[in-house]
């Protein structure tokens, strides 16, 4: 797939905003159908996962307390007609300790966002039978 940079966006989430829905909530309000989010900041309480391919579903893991944000990366894509942000990250606690996953939800307490939005085919989200919504495959 050919894409070229379009618009980039630097700015901050207000404090006790969800991060994804807000990102969400940003693309949609600024027409990014595709493009690419990093950030960093600190959440509170976050809920992080991994897809159990066995189960078919993500296994979460809810954190308590606040975590440093050391990186988070995702793009943006289309799911059933709206942008939908798919975030990963890295979050530090208190001890040096160093979760990560999948992004199912962060209240914000800081986050510096970055995003890029990319010019080209849209992207968009699809069922497949492994229970994921993900892009067509290369070459397919």
């Amino acid at each position: 797939m050919k894409v070229s940079k379009g618009r980039s966006f630097l700015f901050r989430i207000p404090e006790d905003e969800e991060f994804g829905a807000f990102i969400n909530g940003f693309a949609k309000r600024h027409n990014v159908l595709i493009g690419t989010v990093t950030a960093i900041g600190t959440l509170r309480n976050p809920k992080i996962g991994y897809f159990d391919e066995e189960s078919g579903r993500y296994r979460v893991m809810e954190l308590s307390g606040t975590y440093e944000l050391v990186s988070l990366t995702g793009n943006i894509s289309i799911k059933d007609g709206e942008p939908l942000a798919h975030i990963h990250v890295a979050l530090g606690d208190s001890d040096g300790r160093l979760w990560g996953g999948h992004l199912i939800e962060g209240e914000v307490f800081v986050a510096e966002v970055f995003v890029q939005e990319l010019l080209g085919e849209i992207l968009e989200r699809k069922p497949q039978k492994n229970g994921l919504a993900l892009w067509d495959a290369e070459g397919l």
